[in-house]
């Protein structure tokens, strides 16, 4: 009986996990969360608290505190044999930035109405255009009704 490309992955999968066993992922809660938090947060904390509060929504400012807390996490993930993005992973950036970044806007600067030259630009010229081709229509319709 000759095996198939599928059967053959198959077969070398069943093989991998009888030898080494499934990564322990009921045990990814407790001490991994220990872990992320004496590792990981505890750096960022840091790293954040010495930087000047209002640079906290300036990505440039805490891009590497972020990027750094990033990697640490999956890094320990990696370590412990956990799944890497996960739940605990989610609850802990949802609070960082609940906590850090709760008054920053999305696109990292505030929204606000453009001046009011240009604002005025935009409103005025679609009506003067209005205005210029309704009085055309008009005065084209008096000229051509004399014709017929």
């Amino acid at each position: 009986m000759a095996l198939d490309c599928t059967s053959l992955t198959k077969l070398t999968l069943v093989l991998c996990v009888a030898a080494h066993g499934f990564p322990p992922v009921s045990g990814c809660s407790g001490a991994y969360g220990r872990a992320i938090s004496d590792f990981c947060v505890t750096k960022f904390t840091v790293d954040m608290e010495a930087l000047d509060q209002r640079l906290w929504c300036s990505w440039p400012d805490t891009f590497q505190p972020y990027e750094e807390l990033t990697n640490c996490t999956f890094f320990v993930a990696l370590k412990m044999h956990c799944f890497w993005p996960n739940r605990l992973i989610d609850e802990l950036f949802i609070r960082l930035h609940r906590d850090y970044f709760h008054d920053c806007a999305l696109t990292g600067r505030l929204l606000r109405d453009p001046p009011i030259s240009i604002l005025g630009t935009f409103i005025g010229v679609p009506v003067l255009v209005t205005l210029l081709m309704t009085a055309l229509v008009v005065w084209r319709g008096k000229r051509c009704q004399g014709i017929v």
